[in-house]
């Protein structure tokens, strides 16, 4: 799960633009609490995908699917296989840097984390020149290079985590500023360096640019490890990917004479040319490799006069299973992540199949892996039962609103579809305002599946409540979102909590049902992106194939 949605500058809309939805069937918070409950027990195991706790999980949404009166979405199944390996690193050694002042060992789990994501038994190098390739970053249409001038194939990269621009307060900058572009993300960042030939990549973990700390790190990148099943086994990859800490990091660059602050300093300037560190780096591990097909789960309200046309309504369900024991508990049960997500979607279907058909067919999937990289959104966007093509849009939902009603709604990448402007006065006929995230450095748009559909084409809304409660107004709502961050995102304890409030879910849900409706009832309409979006070309591109 990325991190929820948050504003702090509110922006009005025009009185012009507000308009009244007819009323939706109630959206049951018994459903919410339920469902939530339900799949964040211990009984689930925190839902990681390939392991029997996933059985017990796809059963009991295709029940609940059912219930709500939703068909088999995928051709009479109710669910698609996807082909996963899973790869588990044992035996780690440490990360050893030699050839400087003083070697520099880092511990597995407190200074490091290692993992691959190449098919093989073991993942190994051995005394490979270290460099500082500052963020990692080639951009041709910026310019900026950061591999530019040196050639690392077979060697170890050191990574810096986010954009070069990061620190800019306003969203101005080669890289929109204070918010993270996918350049930023270390999915990115492993991936150019493996196209550059580096046989390790190790990024350098900071709480402030990362947007979580070393705990989410360490409870994500330690047990098992998923990919999709592709031809190749992943070995065009680097042999090691991982992370260190900071100041595991600063050790490493005062054993090479180097000052880290000084040479991060000088990675955010254009033309920043790679560091040889002039020391060696060795590392390994053992995998052991299982492969397994997990599972998305589909449902559809199919359409009356336009069944080939399809609106999405998506949430992942997997969270990370056993993990690192907090105070002797070693279940990340994932209940705001996402098992209440799962639960807004099974409410949705609810309502919309309470409404009737729509003229357009609403499709209702539960994706499996989000957490190991979107990997269910992913293999379903490349391998789509409905045709993208024919996919009108839809809404994603990764982590519902359980503090209490907003006045203000956050569009996450606002800018970049019409869609957001059709959520627009749903938003405004519940009196409430739009708002533009808190954090937007934290790269949310990047993190969660609606992007696996924006790559190829689908606009899908990001969006939910910000941090301007009814009850206590900014401070309040920042505060609950900081604490989330800090204290349960990815640990043991996002467990449900009886206490919740719900009546935010509430809001932006039926938020959500409106404009699932009017894409569903207007076959006339086909959202865009805006011309100025990185994804236009190919949405362009497949309307203009399905004409």
């Amino acid at each position: 799960m990325r991190s929820l949605m948050l504003a702090a500058l509110i922006l009005p809309i025009p009185l012009a633009a507000q308009t009244r939805s007819a009323a939706a069937p109630a959206i049951s918070v018994d459903t919410l609490k339920s469902v939530t409950q339900e799949l964040s027990s211990d009984a689930y195991e925190g839902r990681a995908p390939t392991t029997p706790a996933e059985d017990k999980t796809v059963a009991y949404i295709v029940k609940r699917f059912q219930a709500a009166g939703l068909k088999p979405g995928n051709k009479g199944l109710w669910t698609q296989d996807v082909p996963m390996v899973e790869i588990t690193a044992g035996n780690v050694a440490p990360y050893v840097f030699t050839g400087g002042k003083a070697p520099v060992s880092l511990a597995y789990r407190t200074d490091m984390v290692a993992g691959t994501y190449r098919v093989a038994p073991k993942s190994a190098v051995a005394n490979s020149d270290v460099v500082f390739v500052g963020y990692g970053v080639t951009a041709p249409e910026q310019g900026w290079d950061d591999y530019a001038g040196v050639d690392v194939r077979g060697k170890t990269v050191v990574i810096l985590i986010n954009d070069p621009d990061w620190q800019t307060m306003t969203r101005e900058g080669p890289f929109e500023g204070r918010a993270m572009t996918w350049y930023g993300r270390w999915p990115y960042k492993f991936e150019n360096a493996a196209k550059h030939g580096a046989s390790a990549a190790i990024i350098v973990h900071d709480t402030e640019p990362a947007a979580y700390p070393w705990a989410v790190v360490q409870s994500s990148w330690t047990g098992p490890q998923l990919e999709l099943d592709e031809k190749g086994d992943h070995l065009d990859q680097s042999q090691v990917i991982g992370w260190m800490q900071r100041p595991a990091a600063e050790r490493v660059f005062a054993s090479a004479g180097k000052d880290y602050a000084a040479l991060a300093a000088s990675a955010k300037v254009k033309g920043f040319k790679a560091v040889p560190l002039g020391l060696k780096m060795s590392a390994s591990f053992d995998n052991s490799i299982r492969r397994q097909a997990s599972k998305n789960v589909i449902g559809v309200l199919p359409g009356t006069t336009a069944p080939a046309d399809t609106v999405l309504y998506t949430a992942h369900w997997d969270h990370l299973g056993r993990c690192d024991a907090v105070d002797g508990d070693d279940i990340c049960n994932g209940a705001l992540d996402n098992a209440s997500g799962v639960a807004g979607l099974v409410a949705l279907a609810e309502a919309q199949a309470k409404a009737g058909p729509a003229k357009r067919s609403i499709a209702f999937m539960a994706v499996t892996a989000e957490e190991s990289g979107l990997l269910g959104s992913r293999y379903y966007a490349e391998h789509p039962i409905y045709p993208l093509a024919r996919t009108v849009g839809g809404v994603n939902m990764d982590g519902l609103n359980i503090i209490g009603p907003a006045k203000d709604f956050v569009l996450v990448g606002a800018g970049k579809s019409e869609i957001e402007d059709l959520a627009k006065p749903f938003v405004t006929a519940q009196g409430r305002v739009i708002g533009t995230e808190a954090n937007p450095e934290r790269g949310s748009y990047y993190r969660s599946d609606h992007f696996s559909f924006a790559k190829l084409g689908v606009p899908m809304l990001d969006g939910g409540s910000g941090e301007d409660l009814v009850t206590g107004g900014t401070a309040a709502g920042h505060a609950a979102r900081e604490d989330y961050v800090a204290h349960r995102y990815h640990k043991p304890q996002d467990q449900y909590d009886a206490n919740w409030n719900w009546s935010g879910a509430v809001q932006d849900l039926t938020i959500y049902y409106g404009l699932g409706r009017k894409l569903a009832d207007d076959t006339g309409l086909w959202p865009n992106w805006y011309k100025t979006a990185e994804f236009r070309a190919i949405r362009d591109r497949d309307r203009a194939g399905a004409k």
